[in-house]
């Protein structure tokens, strides 16, 4: 590896240190569906998010609550202390596409509907108040 790249990759590693997030991937959920439920708790703070998700009747939001709550302890686990209340806040959150599994469901005259199964990628960044980077 050239010391360019090197540099790069070192630098992208302690940025990397830095940020505090949890990944859910291939969601067997459309990604329009998961964005109604990200948008309800896109920049809120943690607790009040997790209690908006909890009391939530989308199916999207139970599996967004537990994401949430991985960030939070990966968030504990990087600075080594517990998260107060109030500390943290929802910094970013985006629902991205992921692939899409094509059915074949059984139409009249012998055609078949193509039916699209789509799955989604969840991302999910928390910071603290003073680190606010936006």
């Amino acid at each position: 590896m050239g010391a360019r790249k090197h540099n790069s990759a070192e630098a992208r590693k302690e940025a990397l240190k830095q940020t505090y997030f949890a990944k859910l991937r291939n969601v067997p959920t459309s990604p329009r569906k998961m964005r109604l439920v990200a948008d309800m708790i896109r920049g809120m703070e943690v607790n009040r998010a997790l209690g908006v998700l909890k009391f939530s009747n989308k199916e999207a939001s139970a599996r967004v609550e537990k994401l949430l709550r991985s960030a939070v302890a990966n968030w504990e686990e990087k600075n080594e202390r517990k998260a107060e209340e109030g500390e943290l806040f929802v910094s970013h959150i985006s629902v991205d596409g992921a692939s899409t599994l094509k059915r074949l469901r059984p139409a009249p005259q012998g055609r078949g509907y193509r039916i699209r199964k789509r799955s989604n990628h969840v991302t999910i960044y928390v910071d603290t108040l003073n680190n606010d980077n936006n």
